[in-house]
């Protein structure tokens, strides 16, 4: 089953009372990659979801990159409503192009599939090695780290040598990211690795085309299951 499928069979499973009541949406669909906005509502790592509005000042900037249909959209003002594929932006303007990630393969497990979406839509799946089209990873570190939990290891797997050790202040933490571009810390091209902080681990790839620097964030974006 794909996310699409899931996305929508959990759609029509909502009654219609309870989905004209709630506009909070169900599943994550698009990560805010900027903003800069006092009247957005969102900010920068923020997942939103089909059916949110967010409503931009004259000038106002807002980055949004698609989970599934790797669509990067730079916004700027007017009222955008979040669809399945991309924003339905009025009274704004928005640039839009379609860049390498890994959501749009993404399959569900059978185990996922049976779950709710609401629990079972997650970016990645440890069972399913995420592949990164990104040379410099974003990790969204796990939201259950122990207060003496600081230290992330990006260990490569298919073949032996390279290791980097990072160590995390309360500030990253806090913000639950840390992003290896503004290291300039760049992984091989083609090769396997595996990240662990606490008892998490997580194996990924980096795509051989993987490009270098701060590609968009869906490029490169590692999430801890």
């Amino acid at each position: 089953m794909t996310w699409r499928m899931l996305i929508a069979a959990a759609l029509a499973a909502v009654p219609v009372g309870a989905a004209a009541r709630a506009p909070t949406p169900l599943v994550p669909i698009a990560l805010v990659e900027e903003v800069k906005s006092a009247t957005a509502g969102v900010e920068f790592m923020d997942y939103v979801g089909a059916g949110q509005v967010i409503k931009l000042g004259p000038g106002d900037k807002l980055v949004l990159s698609y989970l599934t249909s790797c669509q990067h959209e730079t916004i700027t003002g007017g009222t955008v409503v979040i669809g399945f594929q991309q924003s339905n932006v009025e009274g704004g303007a928005v640039a839009r192009a379609t860049v390498p990630c890994d959501g749009g393969h993404m399959q569900l497990s059978a185990d996922e599939a049976s779950k709710s979406a609401a629990s079972a839509f997650r970016v990645q799946s440890a069972d399913l090695h995420p592949t990164l089209f990104g040379r410099s990873p974003l990790v969204q570190l796990p939201k259950d780290l122990p207060r003496d939990v600081r230290t992330l290891v990006i260990e490569r797997t298919d073949q032996k040598g390279e290791r980097h050790t990072f160590t995390l202040d309360d500030m990253v933490v806090a913000a639950g990211y840390y992003d290896l571009a503004l290291l300039n810390v760049s992984l091989a091209p083609g090769a396997v690795y595996e990240a662990s902080i606490g008892g998490h681990k997580l194996v990924f790839g980096i795509a051989a085309d993987a490009k270098d620097g701060r590609a968009p964030v869906v490029s490169r974006l590692l999430r801890f299951p």
